[in-house]
C-alpha cells in the first residue's frame, strides 16, 4: 500500500523536509448556503490530503500524486493551467494567490497522496488547497492578515511554526476560496476551506458565512456518521455549481438585497410574482436551509438527535425537489438509509449531482446499516457504495 513517503522517495529520490496534512469535510447541514451568506453545519473527517516537499535551488516547482499518472513542473514565474495535469490547478491557483499577495517563495518539489475519495463530495479539492498553503508556509513563512502582508513567523528552538490563529485560518482560507475561484473556475464558498482548517474533533462547526464566525458544537459519541458513495462522480467544474449560484444571485438582485440570508421565507413568497420559476425554487431551498441550520443547533444543543436526523431528510427533499441538485442515485441511498431502524437522517453532501450521502446512524446500528445499504444498493444499481465510518478530527496542521 503506498504511502507518503514511499511516493516522494520514488519521484524525487530523497526524503521530504516538510509534512502536512488537511482534512476533507462534510457537509451536515447547510446546502450552498455559503457563498448566499448564509448558515451551514460542517464537519472536518479523518480522510486527508497529504503534501510532503523539500526546497529545491533552480526555481521550479514539480509535483506529484498518487492519484494521477500525469506530473507536472514549472518555473515560479510561469503558473499557468497545464491541460495535461488539470489536477494541479488546485495547487497553482494557491500558489498564484500568494504571488497576486506580495508573497515570495523558490522552488521545491512535493508529493500529494489523498485518502478522500475523488468525486465522492468530500471537497478534496479544498483539503488540496489547504494543504498547499501550509506547505508554502512552511518552506517559506508568511502571514496572511486581512490588510495585507504581516511579519512573517518565527520558528521555535525545535524549528515549528507557531500554530495559526483563528484570524490566520479565515485569512488562509479566503486566499483559497480565491484560487478556487479565480484560477479552477469554481465559484465556491468559504465552507470547504473553513471546516478543513477550523474543524474540532468530536464536534460540529456551525459557520456564519456572513460575519464569518465559527461556533463549535459537541457532538455526541453514540453516533455514526457514514459517508456512502453513489458511484456517480460530480465534476463542478461543468458548471452546474456555478449556474445554481447565478440563479441564488438572481433571486437576490431582483429582491433588492445583498444576499439571500438578507430574505425570510414570508418575505420570499409575497415576492414570488417578480422572480423566475427557477430563482424562486433556488431562494426557497436556501433560506429553507437557513432555518434548519437554526433548528438544527436547537436539536443538537438539547441532545434530540430524532428531530436533527429529521432536518437531514428535509433537506435532501429540497434539495431534491427545489433546489435540484440531487440525481436518483442519491436519492436512492437516501430511500435506503431512512427505511433502516438505526438511520437517524441521511442527505446529499456537498455540491451535488453526484458524489456521496451522510448519513447519521446509532452508534450500534451502525455495523449492519453499513452492510445492509451496500447489498441493497448493489442489487439496485450494481454499484458498491462503500460505506466509510468517519471519525471527526481536528483541523489542517
Amino acid at each position: 500500500m503506498l504511502n507518503l513517503q514511499t511516493v516522494f522517495k520514488n519521484a524525487f529520490g530523497l526524503s521530504r523536509s516538510h509534512v502536512v496534512h488537511a482534512p476533507g469535510r462534510l457537509e451536515l447541514l447547510g446546502n450552498h448556503t455559503d457563498y448566499n451568506e448564509g448558515l451551514v453545519m460542517a464537519l472536518a473527517i479523518d480522510k486527508t490530503i497529504s503534501m510532503a516537499s523539500s526546497p529545491r535551488p533552480d526555481g521550479r516547482i514539480e509535483l506529484v500524486s498518487s492519484a494521477f499518472s500525469e506530473r507536472d513542473s514549472f518555473s515560479i514565474d510561469t503558473i499557468e493551467k497545464n491541460p495535461a495535469a488539470p489536477w494541479a490547478n488546485y495547487v497553482k491557483g494557491v500558489l498564484d494567490q500568494l504571488h497576486r499577495r506580495g508573497i515570495h517563495f523558490s522552488g521545491f518539489n512535493a508529493a500529494i497522496h489523498g485518502t478522500i475519495p475523488m468525486g465522492a463530495g468530500l471537497s478534496s479539492s479544498a483539503a488540496l488547497e489547504v494543504a498547499t498553503a501550509l506547505t508554502a508556509r512552511q518552506l517559506h513563512p508568511f502571514t496572511v492578515a486581512a490588510n495585507g502582508v504581516a511579519a512573517p513567523p518565527q520558528r521555535d528552538t525545535a524549528g515549528q511554526l507557531p500554530p495559526l490563529t483563528a484570524a490566520e485560518k479565515l485569512q488562509l482560507a479566503r486566499l483559497c476560496q480565491a484560487a478556487e475561484n479565480h484560477f479552477v473556475g469554481v465559484q465556491c464558498g468559504l465552507l470547504d476551506q473553513i471546516s478543513s482548517l477550523f474543524g474540532k474533533a468530536f464536534h460540529v462547526l456551525q459557520i456564519d458565512c456572513r460575519d464569518l464566525t465559527v461556533e463549535v458544537i459537541p457532538l455526541t459519541v453514540d453516533v455514526a456518521v457514514i459517508v456512502c458513495h453513489s458511484g456517480v462522480n460530480h465534476a463542478l467544474v461543468g458548471g452546474e455549481y456555478n449556474e445554481l449560484r447565478r440563479h441564488c444571485e438572481s433571486a437576490a438582485s431582483v429582491l433588492g438585497v445583498k444576499s439571500l440570508r438578507q430574505v425570510d421565507s414570508k418575505q420570499l413568497t409575497a415576492s414570488k410574482s417578480k422572480l423566475s420559476e427557477r430563482d424562486y425554487q433556488c431562494a426557497y431551498h436556501i433560506i429553507g436551509e437557513n432555518q434548519r441550520v437554526v433548528f438544527g443547533d436547537r436539536a443538537l444543543r438539547a441532545g434530540d438527535l430524532e428531530q436533527f436526523g429529521q432536518l437531514l431528510f428535509q433537506s435532501h427533499e429540497s434539495s431534491r425537489d427545489f433546489f435540484r441538485n440531487s440525481c436518483p442515485a442519491l436519492d436512492l441511498l437516501v430511500d435506503l438509509a431512512r427505511a433502516h431502524p438505526a438511520c437517524l437522517g441521511s442527505r446529499l453532501t456537498g455540491g451535488g449531482f453526484g458524489g456521496a450521502t451522510i448519513n447519521l446512524v446509532r452508534g450500534p446500528g451502525a455495523v449492519d446499516f453499513c452492510r445492509a445499504i451496500a447489498a441493497q444498493y448493489e442489487e439496485r444499481t450494481g454499484r458498491n457504495p462503500a460505506p466509510m465510518v468517519c471519525q471527526v478530527v481536528d483541523g489542517a496542521n
